[in-house]
């Protein structure tokens, strides 16, 4: 498989990077990866990464419109823009080309291959909905970037391996990132606990001391 990564410029560059290190440890797969950096994405990867991207694929500059995945002839098979910012998403559904991580997603809409936006936006607007709706009348997922919990995730990159882990199942990819649904019977945590007593009035549920470490330190 032939893929490019776009990195837009909202939050939520550990996606991204959880994509790119999963594709470089499974080379067996034989997808061949080019990457894209819109500027706003390159300085948001630095701030919640804190380093640069270092991996084994082709780093495009988002102005370069001599690389192959901007001609439909280079017969590329999917791209991904994660995270997807909503400005990407209105340029994407919208086919403004300014750029090549634009001209890329125009390319596969146009080619009919597979395009994945991991939108992360939140609230949505009216303007954003109408975008999405766009872009899935005209071929390509829209996966806001929701993270599952029924796979009992402890860590924060649990968390994002149940999302990273549906993005490739949409490109076709297999992976074993999350415990996928099999019923309550086969929760992670063990056995089934009894339910939880009903709460009174104005009582908060104790926390989970399962994902203790999601939670903010504590000031000293």
């Amino acid at each position: 498989m032939k893929l490019v990564v776009a990195v837009s410029g909202a939050s939520g560059a550990p996606y991204a990077r959880r994509l790119l290190d999963f594709l470089a440890a499974n080379a067996d797969l034989g997808v061949s990866a080019d990457l894209v950096f819109t500027q706003t994405g390159k300085q948001v990867w630095k701030q919640e990464i804190g380093a640069e991207p270092r991996y084994p694929f082709k780093i495009w500059k988002n102005q370069d419109f001599t690389a192959p995945f901007a001609s439909g002839s280079s017969m590329y098979d999917a791209m991904v823009v994660i995270p997807c910012s909503a400005g990407a998403l209105a340029r994407i559904a919208y086919g403004i080309s300014v750029d090549l991580v634009g001209r890329a997603a125009d390319v596969m809409l146009k080619e009919r291959k597979r395009l994945v936006l991991v939108l992360r936006e939140t609230p949505i607007s009216l303007v954003h909905a109408r975008a999405m709706t766009q872009v899935i009348e005209a071929g390509a997922f829209v996966m806001p970037a929701s993270p599952s919990f029924y796979s009992g995730p402890r860590t924060v990159d649990q968390v994002v391996d149940t999302v990273v882990a549906r993005v490739l199942d949409r490109l076709g990819i297999p992976n074993e990132l999350m415990k996928r649904w099999d019923g309550l019977r086969h929760s992670d945590r063990g056995d089934e606990a009894p339910p939880d007593p009903p709460l009174a009035p104005g009582q908060a549920h104790p926390p989970d001391p399962a994902l203790a470490d999601l939670d903010d330190p504590e000031e000293p």
